[in-house]
């Protein structure tokens, strides 16, 4: 079972009908239970920085973010769910992240003829071995929407980049944790093969299930 978690943060139901189209159950849920129990977990999102955290604040959500990703459960973050991972955003400048990654979320700079925010369909450049990105073409058309990107501390943890006016990570993966700036739930064919490329990595607990 896949937990969505909910945190008033929109776009659940896209994530929920994507993976129903590979034949995934996903439970949309923000119970601590419900959650811990999961095969694997994703937070999605839409929306701002600051307003996030405050919901999983009131939701008690950030600590059992934490214990998810402590147990080794394979965890996705999008969008703005992916920025929540890291310490903070120009976005929300008094409000902290979760931190679980090193990094910072910073507004993209204005120039000419560039289109903020960054909407449509852009062309990654994927890190050779990534996980997220097996059998998929380099080169891979996905979409975006969103005027902040991620600046990663640690560049080892970059699965994929594209260009807007500077350089975005646009995709990264460290251990069991792994996000996406961009919407595989809207990127079509390409998004369905990341989705079932997270589904598909190792989760400890039932690894050990089957070993015993």
């Amino acid at each position: 079972m896949i937990a969505v978690i909910d945190y008033d943060a929109g776009n659940l139901r896209s994530v929920e009908k994507a993976l129903a189209a590979l034949g995934e159950q996903a439970v949309i849920s923000r119970d601590e239970k419900v959650i811990l129990q999961a095969d694997r977990v994703i937070l999605p999102g839409v929306g701002a920085f600051g307003d996030a955290m405050e919901k999983l604040r009131q939701y008690d959500l950030a600590p059992v973010i934490r214990q998810v990703v402590e147990a080794g459960t394979p965890f996705l973050g999008i969008c703005l769910g992916m920025q929540l991972l890291f310490q903070g955003s120009d976005e929300s400048r008094e409000t902290e992240g979760l931190g679980i990654l090193q990094g910072r979320i910073l507004r993209i700079p204005p120039s000419p003829g560039l289109k903020i925010p960054h909407m449509g369909w852009n062309r990654l450049e994927n890190a050779p071995n990534s996980r997220l990105f097996q059998n998929i073409s380099p080169g891979a058309y996905v979409y975006f929407v969103h005027s902040y990107y991620l600046k990663a501390e640690d560049p080892s943890i970059v699965a994929a980049s594209v260009e807007h006016g500077v350089q975005i990570h646009a995709a990264v993966e460290k251990g069991n944790l792994f996000g996406c700036q961009f919407h595989p739930e809207k990127s079509g064919q390409v998004g369905l093969q990341i989705l079932r490329n997270f589904i598909q990595t190792e989760n400890p607990r039932t690894k050990d299930l089957r070993e015993n």
